[in-house]
Parts: structure tokens; C-alpha cells; sequence
């Protein structure tokens, strides 16, 4: 078992930045490749990046690159998304996830989560 807790969601302008942090508990973290998702209202849920058991590979959706970076930290058990120059349209629940599978090609399409944390709200102002 795995236990996920996110924090550092919230109310932010358009241009402003924010750093979601993913504290994990249980089962040996660097076992896991992990991943942020999020949730808008009305749309599904999308993998926007993950990041491989050692932390030196990265991959994200499209609509993030060059705004968004994933980093973890093995030594405290925490996953990192640095968000800069946040959009409207980045409004949405945030959610780390925690997966058993290989990293390879199509990760994000592939990413099936084992475990789930309770989600954050970012909030994005035009």
C-alpha cells in the first residue's frame, strides 16, 4: 500500500506560478514511476507529466511543455510539479498517482495508477 497526499494548490493569476508537492508514505516510493493528472470540470481526467523511478526521465503533455516541470525526490518521498505561467485554462483538480509499470514509449497513455491521492485545486484567474 501507498498513500498519497498532495498539497500546495490555490488561487492564482494568470502568469503566476505554483508548486504542487506529492508525499508519499509505504511501499518503497522508488519503486514507482509517478504522475500528476488533472481533472477540469466537464472534460476527463489527463496524465500532464510523469517522471521515472530514478527522476532523470521526464515526459508531459503538449499543452504544459516549457511551463511545467516534474521532479521527485527519492530521499523525502515526494513527487514535485513546478507550474510557471499558469493559464485559465490550467483550472482544475490535481492529482499525483503512483504506477508499478515499466517506464517506456507512450507512458502517459499507458500510465495505469496503482495508487491515487486526494487531489488539489488550482485555480487559475484571468
Amino acid at each position: 500500500q501507498v498513500q498519497l497526499v498532495e498539497s500546495g494548490g490555490g488561487l492564482v493569476q494568470a502568469g503566476g506560478s505554483l508548486r504542487l508537492s506529492c508525499a508519499a508514505s509505504g511501499r518503497t516510493f522508488s519503486d514507482y514511476v509517478m504522475g500528476w493528472f488533472r481533472q477540469a470540470p466537464g472534460k476527463e481526467r489527463e496524465v500532464v507529466a510523469a517522471i521515472s523511478r530514478s527522476g532523470f526521465i521526464t515526459d508531459y503533455v503538449d499543452s504544459v511543455k516549457g511551463r511545467v516541470t516534474i521532479s521527485r525526490d527519492n530521499t523525502k518521498n515526494t513527487v514535485y510539479l513546478q507550474m510557471n505561467s499558469l493559464k485559465p485554462e490550467d483550472t482544475a483538480v490535481y492529482y499525483c498517482a503512483a504506477t508499478l509499470l515499466d517506464w517506456g514509449p507512450r507512458i502517459r497513455q499507458r500510465f495505469e495508477p496503482a495508487y491515487w491521492g486526494q487531489g488539489t485545486q488550482v485555480t487559475v484567474s484571468s
